[in-house]
């Protein structure tokens, strides 16, 4: 897989000082995906922006998505772009 393809960024705004949670939602997609991301970019914006890309496609944008993604619907959505075989383990199974 090349090296763009292995990359998520996450863009978010520093007018609405939502650096902490980028960062938190970095963390957190590296320490699941230990080996399938090439590279988790914090991107700074301004305008409320808050946007995760996978592979250059977009995998949550906070206007059209409504909010901020769950971390476990962010990983699904990030490791169905980048590493689909991959089993999440509970993250997976069904809520009930």
């Amino acid at each position: 897989m090349a090296d763009e393809e292995r990359r998520v960024a996450i863009t978010y705004c520093t007018q609405c000082g939502w650096l902490l949670r980028a960062a938190w939602y970095a963390q957190e997609l590296l320490q699941t995906f230990t080996t399938e991301l090439g590279e988790v970019a914090l991107v700074p914006g301004t305008g409320g922006v808050f946007r995760v890309e996978a592979g250059g496609a977009p995998v949550w944008d906070r206007r059209a998505d409504g909010g901020f993604p769950d971390v476990v619907e962010l990983k699904r959505r990030v490791r169905d772009r980048v590493a689909p075989e991959r089993d999440l383990g509970h993250a997976d199974r069904p809520r009930g």
